[in-house]
Order: structure tokens, then C-alpha cells, then sequence
């Protein structure tokens, strides 16, 4: 790893099957034989005696406190404490020292990091208020009183209106979310190594991978896409009750097989873009780095989405109260079946809540799936090593053994 860090997969890491040499015991220096062999001259039989007490006979010396008869004391110190050249420990992390890295490169970068952050997150919402406004159609009213094949066309028609305002709002998310992450993997790479950064040098390094980045999230999309046709087509091609039953088993397995594959898949941006990966090695990359961790993998990125909810709720809930005063909405209009005739205030006010929402969360879930990446190969490859050389600390030079 150089000074710069390409972060470039070991060549020679034991995961990738090439070990290094296994250090062996030094020859005998007087070149005499194989080591092992018995030298010729030994002691005549019978001269043998066993060693005396130390404090048996006059004038000699106590022993040694701590030896012999003396009394014992534990008197031996820890291991000691891995190196910390930035915000994480140079040692395999817990999930505690991962989360807590994330909130610390941000807490130390907060301009870099967070401004650019804050810039993307409106300039998507100032987008999205007007889509929601001009382009987006409103919401299709469902008749609670409807029944048999009504009910069924209302409800159908409502989730085809609120898949079409979804589609180009989850693109716009999508978009800032990898700008967000690709400037956010590059400061955690130097907030590893306790190195400064600026937005500029951030964005110069992530600049090249963003498209690459955008072909991966379009990639790992079609095939969760492909995953859900083939699991509910069959269903739905029959149209009767049995294929209503077949649909919903084929759209629970596909949710497993989706839901694996978007662990196995979560370290494929950080390789891409700290590896300089291609879309397809980065996703093989990923799948290697998790395969064995993956249930400790599953439950770091549930805690971490978790508590993004849980955010995302306790920020909501303030400002979609004051969206409904300052617009004179009715409550009841947000949660019946008529769909509710929102203005500019409500839009505005609601939208400032998803700024704060989204400057916070996209670069807090950004560094956790660095940080986690650098986790897994700090376990499977010894990327401490290379970490420390590359920050410059001493005791770390080209002859360190990796562990």
C-alpha cells in the first residue's frame, strides 16, 4: 500500500490463496551436522548431581524475588493497545468502534464531509418539491366502501400511482447518494490514516469512480429486479387462487435470496472505489470479503439502518406537525382515503425536514460501509499493516511479517 492510498488488493494476501514464507529456525552455526544429532563428547556416566538449593549453604545469596522460593507476583502487562493513527484502531473492530469511527471522521471533517453533504441534499429536495409540485400526479383516492372487483382496480391503481411519484424521486436519492458516498469513502480512507483533506482533493480522487459507481447500483438493481419477476411471474401468469398462493411463496423466497445477496454485495463501493475495481471484480470483491462474516455482517448494516430510522422518525415527526399548521391540512387528509391537496408551505417545511434527515444519514451509512470493508480485510488480509506503513508509524517497515 502506498502513501497515497490506492488501497489496491494484496497481490499476496492469504486470501487470495499465496501465503507469505513461514520463518524457520536458523541453522547450526558451526556447520557440524543436521540439527537434532547428538554431539560425540558427552559426560561420563554418573557425574550427574542435582543442583543444590541456593539458600542451603553459608554465604550465598538470597534468590531473587519472584524466583525460587520467594513469593510470586504478577507482575506481567497487557498486550499493548494497537496503534491509532486517525479514528480507528489499527486492530480488527467491534461494532461500537465502527459506528463511532463513522460519527468521528465526520465530527473531524464536518466541512468537508457535511457541506458537501448539505449541498447535494437540497439541491435534490429543491428538485423533488418540484416534481412533487408540477410533474407527479396526485395520489388516487381509494373508496373505503368499495368492494369485490372495485376494490381491487382502486388498489391496483393506487400502487401503480405511487410506484410512477416514487420511481423518479428513488432515482433522484439514489444519484445524491452515491456523490455523497463516493466523497465521503475517500475522507474515512484519510481519516484512517490521520491525514488532512479538502473537498477539492476528495472529489479530485472520487471523481473518476463515479460512474463506475453509478453502472454498480444499476447493476445490483436489475438483478434484484430479476430476482422479484422471477419469483412472482409464475403467480401472477396463472391468475387464479393458486397462483395468488405461488406468487406470494415465490415473492417470500425471492425476498431471502435478495436479502442475501444485498449483504453479500454491501462492501462492492468501497472496493470499487479504494480498490479501483471493476463493477463486476468489485462485486466478487465484496462477496469474498463477506463470505464467512456474513451474519456479523447482516447484523452491523440492520443496527446501522435501524438507527437511521429511528432518526429519520424522531425528525419527521416535528416537522411534518409544523407542514401541517403553517399549510391548514387536515390530519385526517394525510391518513384517509382521500388524497390530501398539499401546498407550497407544507412542501417547504417538509422538505427542510429531509435535508437535515439525509445530510445526516448519507454520510453516517457511507462511512460504516467503509469502515466495515476495511474491518473485514483487516481480519482476512492483515490491512493494518499496510494501514501503519502507509501513515508513516514506526516499527512498521517493509520487513513487518503480516500476521
Amino acid at each position: 500500500m502506498n502513501d497515497s492510498p490506492g488501497w489496491a488488493s494484496p497481490g499476496s494476501a492469504p486470501s487470495d490463496g499465496k501465503e507469505k514464507a513461514i520463518p524457520r529456525p536458523s541453522d547450526p552455526q558451526d556447520g557440524s551436522g543436521p540439527t537434532g544429532q547428538w554431539s560425540p563428547e558427552q559426560p561420563p556416566p554418573g557425574q550427574w548431581s542435582p543442583p543444590s538449593n541456593p539458600g542451603s549453604g553459608p554465604g550465598t545469596r538470597p534468590p531473587a524475588h519472584g524466583w525460587g522460593g520467594g513469593p510470586q507476583r504478577q507482575d506481567w502487562a497487557g498486550p499493548p493497545a494497537a496503534a491509532k493513527p486517525g479514528v480507528i484502531p489499527l486492530r480488527p473492530l467491534s461494532l461500537g468502534e465502527i459506528l463511532d469511527g463513522s460519527v468521528s471522521a465526520l465530527r473531524a471533517h464536518w466541512r468537508t464531509a457535511l457541506g458537501f453533504s448539505l449541498t447535494v441534499s437540497v439541491i435534490t429536495q429543491i428538485a423533488v418539491i418540484l416534481m412533487q409540485r408540477y410533474l407527479l400526479p396526485e395520489p388516487t383516492s381509494i373508496d373505503p366502501n368499495a368492494t369485490g372487483a372495485e376494490a381491487l382496480r382502486q388498489t391496483a391503481d393506487s400502487a401503480r400511482s405511487t410506484l410512477i411519484s416514487l420511481a423518479p424521486v428513488s432515482l433522484l436519492s439514489m444519484i445524491a447518494t452515491l456523490f455523497t458516498a463516493s466523497v465521503v469513502t475517500v475522507i474515512i480512507s484519510r481519516s484512517v490514516l490521520g491525514r488532512p483533506t479538502t473537498l477539492a482533493d476528495s472529489w479530485a480522487e472520487a471523481r473518476p469512480r463515479v460512474l463506475p459507481l453509478l453502472g454498480l447500483t444499476v447493476l445490483v438493481a436489475v438483478i434484484m429486479a430479476a430476482i422479484m419477476a422471477v419469483g412472482i411471474g409464475p403467480g401472477l401468469l396463472l391468475g387464479s387462487e393458486a397462483g395468488a398462493a405461488l406468487a406470494f411463496l415465490g415473492f417470500a423466497a425471492a425476498c431471502v435470496v435478495m436479502l442475501w445477496l444485498n449483504v453479500s454485495f454491501a462492501l462492492a463501493a468501497p472496493a470499487l472505489m479504494l480498490e479501483r475495481q471493476s463493477i463486476v471484480a468489485a462485486l466478487r470483491r465484496s462477496a469474498k470479503l463477506v463470505r464467512g462474516a456474513w451474519w456479523r455482517t447482516f447484523g452491523i448494516l440492520a443496527l446501522t439502518y435501524l438507527l437511521t430510522f429511528l432518526l429519520t422518525f424522531l425528525v419527521s415527526i416535528p416537522f411534518t406537525a409544523i407542514a401541517v399548521i403553517a399549510d391548514g391540512t387536515e390530519v385526517s387528509d394525510l391518513f384517509g382515503g382521500t388524497a390530501p391537496s398539499v401546498g407550497w408551505p407544507f412542501l417547504i417545511v417538509t422538505g427542510i425536514g429531509e435535508v437535515i434527515v439525509s445530510t445526516l444519514i448519507y454520510p453516517f451509512v457511507a462511512g460504516v460501509m467503509a469502515l466495515l470493508y476495511m474491518d473485514q480485510r483487516i481480519r482476512r488480509e492483515a490491512l493494518d499493516l499496510d494501514l501503519a506503513r502507509a501513515a508513516g508509524l514506526p516499527g512498521y517497515g517493509d520487513n513487518t511479517p503480516r500476521s
